[in-house]
């Protein structure tokens, strides 16, 4: 009776800490994101090779805009993702994840914990639990 019938794997914790904050910067970054660079163009653009006439696209408009639709539906995919996530936490939590990574201005940590009553202490206990609970919620915690 003394063994175990099978061994959890070790979460890395510091990788899957990494991995969270990439998800939640990624989140930030999405709700801002227009680039630029993906604007269609509307100047003229000449070349030396005479054009192919087949079936594909070769309009860089089109093709801007084909890029453009497949970014904002990764993009929107993405920030459902990570609300669902964040959804399934306790309200402590979600406020905690809210004001620290998910508002549009960046505020450090003891300004959170002050607004929120607690102390040190408890706030990054709280934080290194929930960013657990949130890695393995959204399925993206880095084992050893």
């Amino acid at each position: 009776m003394g063994k175990q019938l099978f061994m959890l794997p070790e979460i890395d914790r510091e990788k899957t800490k990494a991995a969270v904050e990439s998800a939640l910067e990624k989140y930030r970054f999405y709700l801002l994101m227009v680039p630029e660079d993906k604007l269609p163009k509307v100047t003229a653009t000449y070349s030396l090779v005479p054009p192919s006439f087949s079936n594909e696209f070769h309009s860089s408009t089109e093709q801007i805009a084909i890029k453009r639709i497949e970014l904002e539906m990764a993009r929107d995919k993405h920030i459902e993702w990570v609300l669902r996530g964040v959804n399934r936490l306790s309200k402590l939590e979600r406020e905690l994840i809210y004001r620290r990574y998910l508002e549009d201005e960046e505020v450090f940590d003891y300004e959170i914990y002050n607004d929120m009553g607690m102390s040190e202490r408890r706030y990054y206990r709280l934080k290194a639990r929930l960013f657990y609970k949130l890695a393995l919620i959204l399925k993206i915690e880095v084992y050893v």
